[in-house]
């Protein structure tokens, strides 16, 4: 398996860039060497632990990521078998993931995977 991954890029904004644009570059490290991990263990067949990876409603999953005093969370979905979308990031300030993050992830999966007019930002 390969797997690979993009972030979402929506009537050309990044939604994933720009949270991380607003986070510390050691908060943005972290993310993305989580980021990295999720991709490792798919690549190595291994099922990520719920406390990297969780799965939240109807193919859209968080990856989890805690600071030092705060706590992020990552939504992504998968497209093909293989592909890793990564749709947006927030600072959790509730004990659940809000319904209205889970609902802007499957709105931007309904757009990446909509009427072509969108394209996907690709990150290497």
């Amino acid at each position: 398996m390969s797997f690979t991954y993009d972030f979402a890029e929506i009537d050309g904004k990044v939604p994933m860039i720009e949270f991380l644009d607003g986070l510390s570059v050691r908060e943005r490290a972290k993310i993305l060497a989580s980021v990295e991990k999720l991709v490792e263990l798919k690549n190595s067949g291994i099922p990520p632990k719920e406390n990297l990876s969780k799965f939240l409603d109807e193919g859209i999953f968080e990856l989890r990521v805690s600071f030092e005093s705060r706590i992020s969370r990552i939504l992504y979905f998968y497209e093909a078998e293989e592909q890793i979308i990564f749709t947006h990031g927030f600072i959790k300030k509730t004990r659940k993931t809000p319904k209205a993050e889970i609902a802007k992830a499957k709105a931007i999966r309904q757009s990446v995977r909509g009427d072509g007019n969108e394209h996907r930002g690709k990150v290497s």
